[in-house]
């Protein structure tokens, strides 16, 4: 299996398009979104639920399975996503044989809609791995990124990742971990078992392709500008 793993869209509709023509030539069986579809300020006459609409029809033009779950500006895309049957917020999805599983939202400093609590993160990911735990291969997908990683590193240098991300992977050490938030530590890295992936902000132009084959992933973070 191939993943390609956006995210962190933040609104920018036109950027998304743009940069989805520039890796319809790449080969992937499924597309990844862990989060944040939308942003503090929306464009003039449209809801959130407008804009995820928008952002999941491009997406949908792939013509792959999508999976899902909301970023801290997603609140109210709950409902929809899950609705849309994209969403593995507490829950599982199956493709191709791989599991995914999940739960969005993340801390910040800013009072953003959807923050949950590191308790909430951790119940909701044990809650959405039930009834995949028999699965050989499975995907994590969340917005917060594991603490004290690669991924969860912010200019000043400090970690903000989710600690109960980390023990969660740390207990069932999934194939792979996909998550996003922090746009600056976009990238690759491990922890035990699990390959660690976050893609970068997508209207930036980085993404991630990250290939499973016989139960062991690799992963790049690949530039379309």
């Amino acid at each position: 299996m191939r993943i390609l793993a956006i995210a962190c869209i933040h609104n920018d509709i036109e950027s998304l398009l743009n940069l989805l023509d520039k890796i319809s030539g790449e080969k992937f069986d499924v597309v990844v979104c862990p989060g944040d579809f939308t942003d503090l300020s929306l464009p003039k006459g449209f809801t959130r639920v407008d804009v995820g609409k928008l952002i999941l029809e491009e997406l949908r033009n792939a013509g792959k399975p999508i999976v899902t779950v909301p970023g801290s500006w997603d609140k109210e895309l709950i409902e929809f996503l899950d609705k849309q049957n994209v969403s593995v917020h507490g829950k599982s999805i199956v493709v191709n044989d791989v599991a995914f599983y999940g739960y969005g939202g993340a801390r910040t400093p800013f009072g953003t809609p959807f923050e949950p609590s590191d308790l909430e993160i951790e119940n909701g990911l044990r809650a959405a791995y039930k009834n995949i735990s028999h699965k050989a291969v499975k995907v994590q997908v969340t917005h917060a990124p594991p603490a004290n990683t690669k991924l969860d590193v912010i200019y000043s240098g400090a970690h903000v990742g989710s600690e109960a991300v980390r023990k969660i992977i740390q207990e069932f050490e999934p194939t792979v971990a996909i998550s996003a938030h922090i746009h600056e530590s976009k990238g690759v890295d491990a922890l035990g078992k699990t390959t660690l992936v976050n893609p970068g902000r997508f209207p930036e132009g980085t993404c991630a392709l990250i290939d499973i084959d016989n139960g062991k992933a690799t992963a790049k973070i690949v530039s379309l500008t």
